[in-house]
């Protein structure tokens, strides 16, 4: 990993320094690239608000080989996380290598080491069919996120994710205040309850609204008839002044879980970290920036050695803690919670 993070380091100069603590604070403002927006105050909370959670440490139990296995949305995962959708490698990540192998690096990294990898959108459109045509070459292992786009585009872009094959989509609906696209004439907006229940109808697939940081919102996505959503704010790179992802996640899990599948994402960054997450009531965990450095650093197997790290450091954890399972994962492990 350290000769990946070396290569990664070359390759982004200007965009991301491939920090020793990926927190925000070497990268303020750093959007487009890989810093948080404005004084990136929400992307040092999503990391803040993990670093105040803490383990209690237990030993004393015949837990030694954890099962890391979880099924989400009819899939069988070997951990339970998944490649979070990031996209735009020539304007984001220095354009060290094509945006092709980007996302075959995240696709196929994340097929060989059985989890799931999730592609992005935006402009141009070659992020969005790059990240499509990968999918299908995989004969339909990934997740296509898109924008929530006005409707010609929007619907135009349902029916490609239905031709890839993919049986799970999503829209990150927290990049609907991206002014940057209205003003290339490519508008995103907030969607009601009732337009969302419209997009679901049309969608073959499994469906995740991603970037729900609100009770309301959670309970919105259910009436929808969404399958999932992703706590989220957009790793804190569309606004300001947010709370972290794991300070929303306990609420949002009281009022919803059971009802949808919660997927969290933000801040993520240690196996330690997803177990954290999963504590609070996430099914599973979605992890951005640091794929996007071992997939730019070394390709294929970069995403394999990373998913690798994420996964023996998820076993040790959960050791620690006395879990045996992820199905036996509470707050419980949590300190004063």
């Amino acid at each position: 990993m350290e000769k990946i993070y070396e290569n990664a380091k070359k390759l982004m100069k200007g965009y991301c320094r491939v920090c020793k603590e990926c927190n925000g604070n070497a990268c303020v403002g750093e959007v487009p690239g890989m810093g948080g927006v404005g004084t990136s105050s929400s992307f040092k909370a999503n990391i803040n608000a993990l670093k105040q959670i803490n383990f209690n440490m237990r030993l004393v139990h015949n837990v030694t080989e954890p099962s890391t296995t979880v099924s989400i949305l009819g899939k069988e995962l070997s951990i339970p996380v998944l490649a979070a959708p990031i996209g735009g490698v020539s304007f984001n990540m220095g354009g060290g290598i094509s945006e092709g192998d980007y996302i075959k690096a995240i696709i196929l990294g994340c097929r060989e080491k059985g989890i799931i990898g999730c592609t992005g959108d935006g402009v141009p459109d070659f992020i969005h069919e790059t990240g499509l045509s990968v999918i299908k070459q995989a004969q339909g292992h990934g997740i296509p996120f898109i924008k929530p786009w006005e409707d010609k585009e929007l619907f135009e872009k349902l029916d490609k994710v239905k031709e890839s094959g993919a049986g799970i989509m999503g829209i990150d609906i927290d990049a609907a205040g991206l002014i940057t696209l209205k003003k290339m004439g490519r508008p995103v907006s907030p969607k009601t309850v009732e337009k969302l229940g419209q997009i679901i109808k049309k969608v073959s697939a499994k469906f995740i609204l991603k970037g729900v940081m609100t009770v309301e919102d959670a309970m919105s996505a259910v009436d929808a008839g969404a399958d999932a959503i992703v706590v989220s704010n957009h790793g804190g790179r569309v606004l300001d002044y947010t709370p972290g992802a794991a300070t929303v996640l306990p609420d949002i899990c009281d009022a919803v879980k059971g009802k949808i599948t919660i997927l969290a994402d933000g801040g993520v960054r240690t196996g330690g970290d997803v177990l954290k997450l999963l504590a609070l009531g996430a099914d599973a965990v979605m992890i951005g920036r640091p794929f996007c450095i071992a997939a730019v650093g070394g390709l294929q197997e970069g995403v394999e050695l990373y998913i690798d790290k994420i996964k023996t450091e998820l076993e040790q954890a959960m050791v620690l803690t006395g879990v045996s399972g992820t199905g036996d994962i509470s707050r419980t492990i949590l300190h004063g919670f």
